[in-house]
């Protein structure tokens, strides 16, 4: 019986941790993928940096996520692919590139660059799957994206996209 009560309060306990540990998360629907992540917590990380980054871009009649419908209207069944592909795209070209002299710009990248790892493994896993296909609008659209960053330096075009990740993030909750 004693065994019982300590078996209930251990999986009590582990539940309310769980529950903690995923407070804030928010599940997107991407296609036939379910992706969770802390937007909040992303979107609280960007707006303390936000105007300094955005302060650093030196072109500001160009976008390179809202270059004419790069991502609106994109199909639902395509929402799994070109959202891989864009996590892919922060994690593996803007994030690397976004250094800053400020060490507190620089944490506030970092944590934001850790969230889209955890997503883009997420994303990568329900590739693996099978259940992210790539349709050729998604293909097209993100083509349109990288020719809009491979039109800048390096660095301006990192620091570009990371001042226009709210378009990303509106994007995303727009799905949900």
């Amino acid at each position: 019986m004693k065994a019982s009560h300590v078996f209930l309060c251990l999986f009590s306990v582990s539940c309310w941790v769980n529950l903690m540990l995923t407070a804030g998360n928010k599940v997107f629907p991407l296609g036939a993928c379910r992706v969770s992540m802390s937007v909040t917590e992303i979107r609280s990380g960007f707006t303390a940096i936000k105007a300094d980054i955005q302060a650093r871009d030196p072109i500001r009649t160009l976008s390179i996520l809202s270059h004419p419908h790069s991502l609106h209207k994109v199909k639902s069944s395509d929402r799994c692919c070109i959202a891989h592909h864009l996590f892919n795209f922060y994690v593996d070209r803007v994030f690397k590139h976004c250094k800053t002299e400020d060490s507190y710009i620089n944490r506030k990248i970092s944590s934001i660059a850790n969230s889209f790892l955890s997503v883009k493994r997420k994303l990568g896993q329900c590739r693996e799957q099978n259940k992210c296909t790539c349709g050729q609008e998604s293909i097209e659209k993100f083509k349109q994206i990288l020719a809009n960053y491979e039109g800048l330096n390096v660095t301006s075009a990192a620091m570009k996209s990371l001042g226009e990740l709210d378009i990303l993030l509106d994007w995303m909750e727009k799905s949900h």
